[in-house]
């Protein structure tokens, strides 16, 4: 059966940036020009058609990843618009890992902001090639060239503008195209045709320059332009196109493009360079995987032919159809009806109905193919992270890793009733939100619950009251405060009973050492000959863990620790599975107390913009929080300050901010690392009675 779309004018994108920037206009705009709406959705009026969840058109943000189709010249392209709000950054993690390309706006006054900077660092860890769109070039303070230095200095790419903006600020009237040699000019009247016409007078001389630059650079990393350019030969548009498709795919460099998608203007020339420029699914090399019998690395090619390989990105619970399961297929097809295998869990599945989405709006398909971003019906053992493969062709895709959650808050149903729709509401959550966790605190008789931030539990609070319609009181946010060790120590773990009949006999010696800050959890087996059997290692390493759960100072897990199981003994009657995982957990319960043990707290990577007249005032508050200031710069008349804070000091700090600076002052978060509390705050907190504990 044929191809329902060829894979070569297939694109898999999605749009990623800081918060406020212009994500969600920019894909309205795609959509509407693509033919896929025929009304402009806006974010500020709550009609955005990506932004579906009511929270979000409240609140003007977007929340959740929402993943549409359009086709534009005869190709067709796969959207994901992703949050640009840090607390909700396991958005963009997941849609990052099964994208081929990304689209980053920026904003033409802001330039590269904090969350700029993370989603970058998340497209190169899986090696996205990307493109860059200046937005809101019609704004008081739009700079296009500053915003092309930024995103060379502060994030180390080889910017390389292919356009160059006409008029700025209130003259914003449309773009030059350096390739080209031509000038496009925008109505904002957004059915109006864009105009062409050569390059106005008084840009020739700037169009020549940057032209003649773009050309250089291009040939810098790009053999075949190099040989034409030394040659000196005439370098034509087809020419540099072909040169620039191959070094953006190859990340060798990152065409910059401008326009103002409120304003209706460059977003045709956007949808130009996505088919032009991102790759398709045959220009990504293979997916790397390994067998889960075996260990051998396997690879799977973007091809109809090869077995049916996918990985699932995003669960939702939909309360018309059911739970959904997105996925990428990376290799094969699969049609609706049939069984595939869950690598992850070792089970069997039966995909019922194949969905393509828009937003919330579902459109049934009989198969998905090769470089088909898709959702099914009926995977009810499928997670996050999870592999679906042909039953006769195993293969483990490398799973998604998430950050762990580093804020907490007490949940109490109001009655027997709200309990057990509390408990469902809190697994389906957990469910489709991999960063959102929830245990029962014995000692309180709490639910406790936790995010990556104040913003992201109250979204999550919100659904829970209203979605889910569960009555319940809510406490204040808590910090997920986590334990370590600073010294390394052998102890022993022995664990024996007698009681009549059959024993329980395990015995180990593990030697925990300090890992590094965020390293996590990791056991080594040095058991030689046999001193221990092979079938009770698994459980020593389980043990082990149950026990980091909860540590010794205040209860917080234990993180970022080695264990090494050297030695042990067994007994050939009396030992058993729970005998070594007792003896495991009394072993690491009395390694960490000798170890020295501290309590970490999560530190949060900070800017502020703010006027100068406020910086003092700013500043002299940020040192009462224990802030740490890293750096001060100017932009355009605007302060911009870098630090470090304690997520235990930032609660509140909107509102603070807001009076110090009578409401002109912004900041922006996201999570860098744990550090130590200092030891009398430290000694405060192991002498609270009914703490929360997070994590």
């Amino acid at each position: 059966m044929p191809r329902t779309f060829p894979l070569e004018r297939i694109r898999n994108v999605g749009i990623i940036a800081h918060i406020d920037a212009g994500k969600t206009t920019t894909t309205e705009r795609v959509l509407y020009y693509t033919g896929r709406t025929y009304k402009l959705g806006d974010v500020d009026e709550g009609t955005a058609v990506m932004d579906w969840m009511e929270q979000e058109r409240e609140r003007g943000i977007t929340i959740t990843a929402a993943a549409t189709t359009c086709h534009w010249r005869d190709h067709r392209i796969n959207i994901i618009d992703t949050p640009g709000h840090v607390d909700f950054t396991a958005e963009v993690e997941r849609s990052l890992r099964v994208l081929d390309g990304g689209i980053v706006v920026l904003d033409a006054v802001a330039g590269v902001e904090p969350q700029s900077e993370t989603v970058w660092r998340q497209s190169d860890k899986y090696g996205v090639p990307k493109i860059c769109f200046v937005n809101k070039m019609d704004r008081i303070g739009a700079d296009f060239n500053r915003n092309v230095e930024m995103i060379r200095v502060r994030l180390g790419a080889h910017a390389l503008p292919i356009q160059l903006p006409l008029g700025a600020e209130d003259s914003f009237e449309g773009v030059i195209d350096l390739i080209e040699k031509r000038a496009w000019v925008f109505s904002e009247d957004p059915d109006a045709s864009p105009i062409e016409k050569g390059i106005p007078q008084g840009y020739e001389e700037a169009s020549n320059r940057y032209r003649e630059e773009m050309i250089e650079r291009l040939a810098e990393v790009d053999e075949r332009l190099i040989a034409l350019y030394l040659e000196g030969g005439t370098i034509s548009a087809s020419d540099i196109k072909e040169a620039l498709r191959r070094a953006t795919i190859a990340n060798k460099v990152v065409p910059v493009l401008c326009g103002s998608a409120l304003k209706n203007k460059g977003i045709q020339p956007l949808l130009d360079a996505i088919v032009a420029y991102l790759p398709s699914p045959m220009e990504m090399p293979p997916i790397v995987g390994m067998d889960p019998r075996s260990g051998e690395k396997l690879y799977r090619s973007p091809s109809d032919g090869a077995p049916f390989a996918a990985l699932a990105f995003k669960i939702v619970s939909d309360p018309f159809v059911g739970r959904l399961v997105y996925f990428r297929v990376y290799s094969g097809k699969v049609e609706a009806g049939a069984q595939v295998y869950n690598s992850s869990t070792e089970r069997r599945e039966r995909i019922g109905r194949l969905l393509q989405m828009h937003a919330n709006h579902r459109e049934e398909v009989e198969r998905a193919e090769a470089g088909d971003i898709a959702a099914a019906l009926g995977l009810k053992n499928t997670f996050t992270g999870d592999t679906l493969c042909h039953p006769n062709a195993l293969i483990a895709l490398e799973a998604i890793r998430f950050p762990q959650p580093v804020i907490s808050v007490a949940i109490e149903p109001k009655s027997k009733a709200d309990q057990d729709k509390l408990d469902a509401a809190l697994a389906k959550l957990a469910e489709e939100d991999p960063t959102f966790s929830t245990f029962y605190d014995g000692e309180t008789g709490q639910t406790i619950i936790s995010g990556m931030g104040e913003l992201h539990l109250e979204v999550i609070v919100e659904r829970i009251l209203r979605e889910f319609r569960v009555g319940a009181n809510v406490g204040k946010p808590r910090v997920a405060y986590k334990e370590t060790i600073t010294l390394p120590v052998k102890t022993e773990g022995r664990f024996i009973r007698q009681s009549g009949g059959r024993g329980q006999y395990g015995h180990v010696w593990i030697e925990l050492c300090p890992g590094e800050r965020g390293s996590g959890f990791e056991f080594v087996n040095r058991i030689r000959g046999n001193a221990i059997p092979k079938q009770y290692i698994p459980y020593v390493e389980s043990g082990i863990k149950e026990a980091m759960g909860s540590g010794v100072l205040a209860g917080y897990p234990v993180i970022d620790v080695k264990a090494t199981l050297y030695d042990g003994s067994f007994h050939e009657v009396d030992s058993s599975e729970i005998a070594f995982k007792i003896a495991a957990s009394i072993a690491l319960k009395d390694g960490v107390k000798r170890a020295q043990p501290i309590i970490l707290e999560p530190d949060m990577k900070m800017e502020v913009a703010t006027p100068e007249e406020f910086l003092g005032d700013i500043i002299g508050d940020m040192n009462s929080r224990r802030g740490q200031v890293t750096s001060i710069e100017s932009l355009g008349g605007v302060k911009i300050i870098r630090c470090f804070v304690p997520l235990a000091e930032t609660f509140g700090y909107a509102t603070d901010l807001r009076s110090m600076s009578q409401g002109r002052a912004n900041y922006s978060m996201e999570f860098y690392g744990y550090e130590e509390l200092p030891s009398n705050l430290a000694q405060q907190l192991t002498a609270l009675p009914g703490r929360v504990r997070g994590g």
